[in-house]
């Protein structure tokens, strides 16, 4: 099957959608498939303002168009709202072509936090680039149910995975955590302030807390709470050893749509500590993680959990099931392939 991704979130961003559209495309192309993957690392692009480590690629459906013509996919895949997406979306729309999208991003509350603009404003634009796809993905039944409030009702599941062979309770923890004093108190993803970080960082447990990954905030974040310890984006053995040495993972976000990065710390036996919102609701059992208004409280709850149990919980979400949930979701494209006008 020819299958065409665009997405505005790609390699060398680092952050949960660039990680799960890597890891599928990958699965995707290991079982035969031919992936065409459109992306802003292709064109020439301008930083996001606010947050330059987010490209916006320039281009025009024409330029979008002519890639998916040349390829002649049998189905598109939409993944992001931004240049790409909305470029990709008028070509298909232009010629009659379905696609799917997938709604990743909590884009009207991250735009509220960034803008201190109420969400609702930012609703009518997501109603509208998502409104004439043949399926929208997402990944939990939270997500489902706030997008038919929406009056998006053509959701379509697809669960997110992890990579067994990476993540596990034997990962070698970081050599920064021997001179730690414990509970090490672990937070990974994006410093941005849509992650609310600093409710994490002001919580008042004891221990240590550590922080993994980069972003705009991340400046601001360490000089306002200097015990911290910051040590940058981290991938591969190196992230799942900072995961399997830690105490507790603690999800401060309260606008995530899913949180990949929970159950990554779970395969590796870490118990997690989060809001009762959307993502923790959806993933969390109370064998896996507490969820608490008080943060504090949910990290010690955490701290008492059974990591065994943690670890048979996030081992049952697969890249291999999420590669399969992600192809029966796709809409062929009927009639001729080819997409030339």
């Amino acid at each position: 099957m020819k299958i065409a991704i665009v997405t505005d979130a790609w390699a060398p961003q680092v952050n949960g959608v660039v990680r799960t559209l890597s890891a599928v495309t990958a699965r995707l192309r290991a079982l035969g498939h031919d992936v065409l993957v459109i992306s802003p690392d292709q064109y020439t692009s301008i930083p996001c303002p606010s947050y330059p480590e987010i490209r916006l690629a320039l281009v025009t459906r024409h330029g979008v168009g002519a890639r998916l013509d040349d390829f002649a996919p049998d189905a598109v895949h939409i993944a992001t709202e931004g240049p790409l997406g909305i470029a990709a979306r008028r070509f298909c729309l232009d010629h009659g072509y379905p696609f799917t999208t997938a709604y990743h991003t909590q884009f009207p509350d991250y735009l509220a936090r960034r803008t201190g603009l109420p969400a609702a404003m930012f609703w009518p634009f997501i109603r509208w680039f998502h409104a004439p796809a043949a399926g929208i993905l997402v990944s939990t039944e939270t997500v489902r149910q706030q997008l038919r409030e929406q009056g998006l009702r053509q959701v379509l599941h697809w669960g997110r995975g992890v990579d067994l062979d990476c993540f596990s309770p034997s990962a070698p923890p970081p050599a920064v955590y021997a001179r730690l004093p414990g509970p090490i108190q672990l937070y990974v993803g994006r410093v941005a302030v849509e992650k609310n970080i600093e409710a994490f960082l002001a919580s008042d447990h004891p221990g240590s807390k550590v922080v993994v990954g980069d972003g705009p905030a991340r400046e601001a974040l360490a000089r306002a709470y200097p015990d911290a310890h910051f040590v940058g984006a981290q991938s591969g053995a190196a992230l799942a050893g900072f995961y399997a040495g830690a105490d507790v993972f603690v999800f401060p976000s309260r606008t995530d749509t899913f949180g990949l990065v929970m159950i990554e710390a779970m395969a590796c036996g870490t118990p997690v500590a989060a809001y009762p919102v959307s993502g923790p609701l959806d993933v969390l059992t109370a064998q896996s993680g507490v969820m608490d208004d008080d943060l504090t409280h949910a990290i010690a709850g955490a701290l008492t959990l059974d990591r065994q149990t943690c670890t048979t919980a996030g081992r049952s979400f697969t890249w291999e099931a999420s590669t399969g949930q992600f192809l029966s979701a796709l809409v062929p494209i009927t009639g001729p392939v080819a997409l030339a006008a």
